[in-house]
């Protein structure tokens, strides 16, 4: 994906995904279904066997060896072709990013070649989505998630050459990257919520659905994560005082940054910089100080 078309971070970081279901089977030569808009994203591995799919009027024979993607709320067809169906791994999940699913934001390829030497591993990923799928326990609950997330990395990093932004999603796109360069490069300046709508163009009480749409918190939260996360990193870089790094992301009172940095980390600037000085130093293998 060109720079143009990268997601904003900060709506990746909300990405809500779940899984419906996953199994192997071996399909019947009756396997077909025709002309339906399912609600869910569907992964068929292909292991082997003959079979036709349709998505949303184009038609594909995905064979051995490929990862077929199915989007949601796309009109698609299924059936066996021959007395050999396929045998696959598959699984129907859901992929929730800023009001619409994933794949609505993002045009990706039907079909991906796995590489050879990656088959084994995210064949080892779809059974384990299937047995943890069967597993009733609340901790698989959580371990699905975090093996479906690894499925769909899989995904779009080896369709990464292919990838770009749906076209009618390039202004929206554009806007949120707007919005968050605007913030970024006023760090330590007194921003308001007004001054961020005149430079979008929208009104206060817009922005804020907006915000809460697109990246889960309102805009003055956002502001201050981002501030959070400018003060991490001067921290951990070291050189600078309390004083002067409250100063770089907009708290002229050393205190109420000092008060904002604990209710966000858990600990005062101090603390986190001491922290990572130690993990800096363990890990060139330095005695603790």
């Amino acid at each position: 994906m060109h720079d143009h078309d990268a997601m904003p971070g900060a709506m990746l970081q909300h990405l809500q995904v779940s899984l419906v279901e996953a199994y192997y089977t071996e399909c019947s030569p009756e396997w077909r279904e025709l002309d339906y808009v399912p609600s869910y994203n569907k992964f068929y591995l292909i292991c082997g066997g003959e079979g036709w799919i349709d998505i949303d009027g184009r038609s594909y024979a995905p064979v051995a060896g490929q990862l077929c993607h199915m989007p949601a709320h796309v009109r698609q067809s299924y059936s066996a072709i021959s007395d050999r169906p396929y045998r696959k791994y598959w699984c129907h999940f859901t992929a929730a990013l800023g009001g619409l699913d994933l794949f609505q934001w993002i045009d990706v390829p039907p079909l991906l070649n796995v590489p050879p030497d990656r088959l084994d591993s995210l064949t080892r990923l779809f059974r384990e989505l299937a047995e943890l799928h069967a597993d009733g326990g609340w901790l698989a609950r959580i371990r699905e998630k975090a093996v479906l997330l690894e499925v769909i990395g899989f995904f779009l990093a080896e369709s990464n050459p292919q990838l770009r932004i749906t076209p009618g999603k390039r202004d929206e796109i554009e806007r949120l990257r707007q919005i968050d360069s605007f913030i970024e490069e006023r760090l330590s300046e007194a921003l308001t919520l007004d001054d961020l709508s005149r430079h979008v163009h929208l009104h206060p009480n817009y922005l804020v659905r907006y915000f809460n749409k697109h990246l889960a918190v309102s805009p003055l939260k956002y502001l201050n994560r981002k501030r959070m996360q400018r003060a991490r990193a001067l921290l951990e870089a070291g050189g600078l005082s309390i004083k002067d790094i409250a100063a770089q992301v907009g708290f002229p009172d050393t205190n109420h940054f000092s008060k904002v940095f604990r209710k966000e980390m858990s600990c005062s600037p101090s603390e986190y910089r001491a922290r990572q000085a130690s993990r800096a130093r363990a890990a060139r293998g330095e005695e603790p100080v």
